[in-house]
């Protein structure tokens, strides 16, 4: 089986352009994610995601960029490990570690749908990656859930129905997500609705807060995540919607 011809490239050019985006934030300040890195590990990481973001743009070099993504995604989820171990009562560890994870996954489906090695069908593509995603939302469900005030003071205040409200509702929509991509029922429409609530997330929560403060480090590595990981329900959104069309019209 040759690898066919992925249809819809929005998420991938989304996945990308945050990844660059993380790259540019460690030159800038030789952090990532909260993390600061010495410069030994700034360049060659920083390096890897603007190659990586730039290069899986562009269809004749998209593996490449989602090999060498995937590669610095996994170092930095491998990275939160021995804090697990230190403190694994601490949820905010494994949380770190999920959301590395999560764009691990979405590096590894652009890999599987462009590679002609891998001879798995659509079929088999959609549903290990809905599963991963699945798990690594059933964490951002706990994350929220254990860290709910927090979450709740994140919400803009001038949203109807109070911050409460909307932290409460998103949590419940993550785990609602979760549930339909690992079961894979209704998992097409699960991955649209969680992309376009990590999509909002980054416009109401995170640009304002760059727009307020530039300077924050956190503000941008924080954008760059949400958007990196609305990248990744992206990709698997366009897999799953290139699934529905290629469909026999009898099922």
């Amino acid at each position: 089986m040759t690898a066919s011809s992925p249809g819809s490239n929005l998420g991938r050019h989304v996945f990308g352009a945050a990844s660059l985006a993380f790259g540019l934030i460690m030159l800038a300040w030789h952090d990532y994610n909260g993390w600061h890195l010495p410069r030994y590990m700034v360049y060659p990481a920083a390096a890897a995601l603007i190659f990586g973001g730039v290069a899986i743009q562009f269809r004749p070099t998209a593996k490449t960029g989602a090999v060498v993504l995937g590669a610095v995604y996994l170092v930095f989820a491998l990275g939160c490990v021995p804090q697990i171990f230190a403190k694994p009562q601490i949820y905010n560890s494994w949380g770190n570690f999920f959301e590395q994870f999560s764009l691990l996954t979405g590096a590894a489906i652009v890999y599987a749908r462009w590679s002609s090695l891998l001879a798995w069908s659509r079929e088999t593509l959609h549903g290990i990656g809905g599963i991963l995603l699945g798990i690594c939302v059933a964490s951002f469900t706990l994350e929220q859930a254990i860290y709910l005030n927090a979450t709740a003071g994140l919400v803009p205040k001038w949203l109807p129905l109070g911050q409460m409200f909307w932290a409460v509702a998103t949590t419940v929509l993550f785990a609602l997500a979760a549930v339909a991509l690992v079961t894979n029922r209704m998992a097409l429409l699960a991955a649209r609705l969680l992309t376009m609530m990590l999509v909002l997330f980054g416009l109401l929560v995170w640009v304002p807060l760059l727009l307020s403060d530039p300077h924050s480090p956190t503000n941008w590595s924080e954008a760059a995540e949400t958007f990196a990981i609305a990248g990744t329900a992206w990709i698997l959104a366009d897999l799953l919607g290139e699934y529905r069309l290629h469909e026999p019209s009898s099922r």
